[in-house]
């Protein structure tokens, strides 16, 4: 078992299984032809985490510490058939809401020029708009939307809308199909990417996404960069039409000299939303559990493919 925390930090591992420690360094701790369960190592680039796959004959089982799964997931083609991928449903929930409701009240508050202000000892009052009776549509509503929608209980939003792959009823209302997006994006103040990064969420929010939004509504990424048409979101908001929260950007990392830096009612965060403290106990329950399901033979949780 490979995994990127040390496995005497993690309570409760089966003492049944063998472990070998790696967080991407350019040595193995062991032939990788013997793992049978490749944890990848969390926030390294797609290069790093896939280095091993090629010699790994055995494996039966690539467990991800993000919910993401786009920068393992194409080199699972040369694997095996039979093996099996999992995401880290749950793990990075909260810390993802935290920074959604943060990039949303800031961007509405106007934090960033409040600090711009503070820089320059200048007094920049003024009026600037609430959460509170605003229209929030979540796009992707998985667990991650679900727990940003906890967040926004307190906020008084006059609405709070709902989109997935498919429609679903919840305790909170109706999630309705992403064929619905046209209709719902006029009506929304603010709209949250959370959707995960795949062929048919590439570019989603691209002219035609962002045109149906209306004058001065906010779009908060959270997801992956390459939800978003950057050459589209640009022309929204040099306009002063739209404004972004963007934790995430396509190019990732975001190089110096990209417009997007300096351009008007854009707030950037540089890919932070899981990695904060709430990550590691997460994790590791998130890998006890898995690995003693491993160990006693019993379906995993989180399984999103299995090749061949």
């Amino acid at each position: 078992m490979w995994l990127p925390i040390p496995p005497e930090e993690i309570d409760g591992l089966p003492d049944t299984l063998e472990y070998a420690h790696w967080d991407g360094g350019p040595d193995f701790p062991t032939d990788p032809a013997r793992c049978a369960f490749y944890c990848v190592p969390y926030m390294k680039p797609p290069q790093v985490c896939t280095r091993p796959l090629p010699a790994m004959t055995n494996l039966r089982v690539v467990q991800t510490l993000s919910a993401g799964i786009d920068h393992i997931k194409p080199a699972l083609a040369d694997l095996a058939p039979g093996v099996r991928l999992c995401n880290a449903r749950g793990v990075h929930d909260a810390s993802t809401a935290e920074l959604a409701l943060t990039l949303i009240l800031a961007s509405l508050r106007g934090i960033p020029d409040f600090v711009r202000g503070q820089d320059a000892e200048e007094w920049r009052s003024g009026f600037r708009p609430a959460l509170a009776d605003k229209s929030v549509l979540i796009v992707g509503y998985g667990a991650i939307g679900s727990a940003i929608e906890d967040r926004l209980v307190p906020f008084e939003c006059e609405r709070v809308a709902r989109v997935a792959r498919s429609p679903r009823t919840t305790e909170r209302g109706p999630v309705h199909p992403i064929d619905e997006l046209p209709r719902l994006l006029p009506e929304a103040d603010v709209v949250v990417l959370v959707t995960p990064l795949t062929e048919a969420t590439r570019g989603l929010a691209g002219a035609e996404f962002l045109s149906r939004m209306k004058d001065g509504a906010l779009l908060v990424n959270v997801s992956r960069g390459g939800v978003v048409d950057t050459k589209a979101l640009l022309t929204e908001v040099e306009s002063g039409r739209l404004r972004a929260a963007l934790d995430v950007t396509d190019p990732e990392p975001l190089p110096a000299g990209h417009p997007l830096w300096h351009a008007p009612g854009v707030l950037i965060s540089p890919h932070v939303g899981g990695p904060t403290s709430a990550f590691l106990p997460r994790a590791k329950r998130l890998l006890r559990d898995q690995l003693n399901r491993f160990a006693r033979g019993e379906s995993l949780a989180h399984l999103v493919a299995t090749t061949g």
